[in-house]
């Protein structure tokens, strides 16, 4: 493989990999009403006790 080639390649993966990738359909609306945030909200009582547990040992 020619050095010109490898570059293009790997300029055609950077390009592929940077794309973000698509999110699935969902088939029942109920369903994404339902399943809320990703993240949990600031100040919220889950992310007090998340940063209590990463203070602790075990």
């Amino acid at each position: 493989m020619k050095e010109s080639q490898f570059k293009a390649l790997m300029k055609k993966t950077a390009a592929k990999a940077a794309q973000p990738k698509p999110t699935r359909a969902s088939f029942d609306p109920t369903l994404d009403a339902t399943r809320g945030r990703t993240e949990p909200v600031q100040g919220t009582e889950a992310e007090e006790i998340f940063r209590e547990m990463k203070r602790r040992e075990f």
